[in-house]
Order: structure tokens, then sequence, then C-alpha cells
């Protein structure tokens, strides 16, 4: 395992141009370009606010409901869209994978660091949501950056974990978008986890994005409390992830040219 990770870091520049060639090819013949990147969270926020801030009135901790589900959503965005990249990555570049060697890692590597230039351009109109809603950040925002990392760590946990999977067995493929379409209700994107019967806290906390969430919130927004064991149990369950991820990516990868 040491070897693997020794050559996966010094092929770091084939990573860097892979990832900027995904960026390239998303954004190829796209008319909006990287305003997808917006407009995806912000349409979504904005039903978010009508039906479930408006009409049913679920609570956000004080915070504009609209600023509330964004800032939830600029993440779980994140997490969706990238999912399906890095579990797709490898049977994308089927071409590329039986005529050379590298490693194979690398390519859900460069779809999850290629997404997170839609994250930094969500997270720029976020910023002017704060603004517009006079919320003056304070020093913890500047820990919003471990949630991201968190993020990502978690995306290449399971997306080498789907990845793999998705070289044998192709249903993977149609499952991925299913999962994240479910995993948008039972994480605390549209409501706080406060909202839930405590009964719930301790299943809800075993989703390592509820976590994430409530974590970045809570760098976002005064008054904001994240428990520390939703804290410990996201990232504890986000390292497991990471750690089977690399594992069966690491045992499966010798034969992926011979199947995909």
């Amino acid at each position: 395992m040491r070897e693997w990770f020794s050559e996966v870091w010094q092929s770091r520049e084939i990573l860097y141009f892979l990832a900027w060639r995904d960026v390239k090819v998303r954004y190829k013949q796209a008319t909006l370009g990287v305003a997808w990147a917006v407009l995806q969270p912000f349409l979504t926020m904005v039903v978010f606010a009508f039906f479930f801030g408006r009409l049913a009135r679920i609570p956000s901790e004080g915070v504009p409901y609209p600023l509330f589900s964004y800032s939830a959503l600029v993440l779980w965005t994140y997490f969706a869209v990238t999912l399906a990249g890095v579990g797709n990555s490898l049977i994308a570049n089927s071409d590329l994978i039986t005529k050379i060697y590298f490693p194979r890692v690398l390519l859900p590597a460069a779809a999850a660091f290629g997404g997170l230039l839609d994250l930094l351009v969500s997270s720029v109109f976020l910023i002017g949501m704060l603004f517009y809603y006079h919320i003056t950040p304070s020093w913890t925002m500047l820990l919003a950056p471990i949630f991201v990392a968190q993020t990502v760590l978690l995306v290449l946990g399971v997306g080498m974990l789907l990845a793999a999977l998705n070289v044998r067995y192709r249903d993977v493929k149609y499952t991925i978008p299913f999962v994240t379409q479910i995993g948008l209700y039972v994480t605390p994107v549209i409501y706080p986890v406060s909202f839930l019967p405590e009964r719930f806290h301790a299943v809800l906390a075993l989703n390592p994005m509820t976590g994430v969430i409530e974590g970045f919130r809570a760098c976002l927004f005064r008054g904001s409390n994240v428990g520390w064991q939703v804290l410990g149990c996201s990232w504890a369950v986000t390292l497991l992830l990471l750690l089977l991820g690399s594992w069966h990516f690491r045992s499966t990868e010798r034969v992926f040219a011979d199947i995909v």
C-alpha cells in the first residue's frame, strides 16, 4: 500500500492534467459555462425556500431560509454531482485505461478535484448572500475549508468503491443518481438536525454528510450549534469509507483493463 501511495504521489502532475481536462470537457459546449455551478444550487434553493421555507415553515435556526438551504446545497451539489463523475470515471476513460499504464486511481481523483471549481464558484455566490442578508461571519468561517476537505475525502472514498464496482457491474451507473436523490432527504439540507426527534439523531449521524453540513453551517452562522458526537461520527465514517474505497480499488485495479 505504501508503494501505491508513493506511485500516486510521483504521478501528481498527471492528476493535474486529468482534472483540468475534465473541467474543459465539461464546459466545452456549455453556453452558460461555469454559471451552471451557481444555477443548479440556486434554482434548487428557490424551490426549497418556497415549498419548505414559506409553505411548510420548516425552522432554519434563525437564519433566513434561502441562505440556510443554499449553504447546505453548495456542499451537497458538489457531493452528488461529483460522486456521479467519480463513479463513472473508469468507464468514461476506458480507452485510456486499455492503452497506457498509469495509476488508475488518478481518474477518480481527477474527477473529485475537478469538481472543486464548481464548488468555488458557488461559494463566491454564498458569500454574496451573506452580505445580502447582513450576516457578518465570525472567525469560525476560517474553519469551513475543513468540511470542504472532508467532503472531498468522502467523495473519493465512496467514489473509488463505486468506480471499481462499476467496471464489473454496470448497474452501479444507474444506482448512483438514485441513491444521491434519496440521500438529499436523509441529510439535513432542507431541515436542521434539531427539527427531528432526538431518537433519530443517532441514526442521522451515521450519514457522514450530516456532520459535514452541520459543521459547515456552524462555521458560517453565529449561534448555530453542532454536536461533537455528530462531528466525530461523521469523520469516523468518512475515514472508514476512504480506507474501504482505497483498499477495494487497489485490490481490483489490476483487472480493470481486462474487463472495461
